[in-house]
């Protein structure tokens, strides 16, 4: 979705991960959520705003159900269990984006990508995750150095294997140590909120 576009359908992610990303007037960017088959693209319509002024785009391909951003509003209007439920999505989401803000803000550069390897693992039920040295500075923020320089201190303490393309966790306790406070918040509302009520 591009930024400032109005938004004509709303996607609920079945498999793949999209980025969510910020960008400054000079063209400055970094990612601020990332959503997966827990979530949707296309949040704005839940607040009724049909546009915002951040790119969402596909960050790990896959499928996703399509819905006519009207067609959602009408249900939210008819269903009470789908308002509560995206409502309670909203929620996570806003915790989930204050914690990228944090991490950002406050942790080291080996944390927030522990965390940010973490929620892809997550979101693709699979260690073997399909991103470049490139995209994954772009989505931190910094530069591809200091991003291939710490996934060669994970490689060598044996917590991942990163090969072209392509980063396979191999120890997701010691991520889950490295990451630190970062990493669980978010989860565990999703966990109380969503997944709890829903099995």
């Amino acid at each position: 979705m591009e930024p400032n576009e109005p938004i004509e359908h709303v996607y609920f992610i079945e498999q793949g991960i999209a980025s969510i990303v910020a960008i400054s007037a000079a063209n400055q960017r970094i990612e601020i959520g990332i959503v997966g088959r827990e979530g949707m693209v296309g949040t704005s319509i839940l607040l009724e705003t049909d546009r915002s002024p951040h790119l969402t785009f596909v960050q790990v391909a896959g499928s996703a159900l399509r819905i006519k951003a009207d067609t959602l509003l009408e249900l939210l209007c008819t269903s009470g269990t789908a308002s509560t439920l995206l409502r309670r999505y909203m929620h996570i989401l806003s915790i989930h984006m204050a914690y990228t803000i944090l991490s950002n803000g406050r942790f080291t550069l080996e944390q927030r990508l522990a965390r940010w390897l973490l929620m892809c693992r997550d979101r693709l039920d699979s260690d073997d995750i399909p991103l470049t040295h490139e995209f994954l500075s772009l989505m931190l923020g910094v530069r591809r150095p200091g991003v291939t320089e710490q996934l060669q201190v994970l490689e060598g303490e044996r917590i991942i294997k990163s090969i072209r393309g392509h980063v396979i966790l191999l120890d997701r306790h010691r991520l889950e140590q490295i990451a630190a406070d970062i990493y669980g918040v978010p989860e565990q509302e999703y966990a109380r909120l969503i997944h709890t009520n829903s099995t």
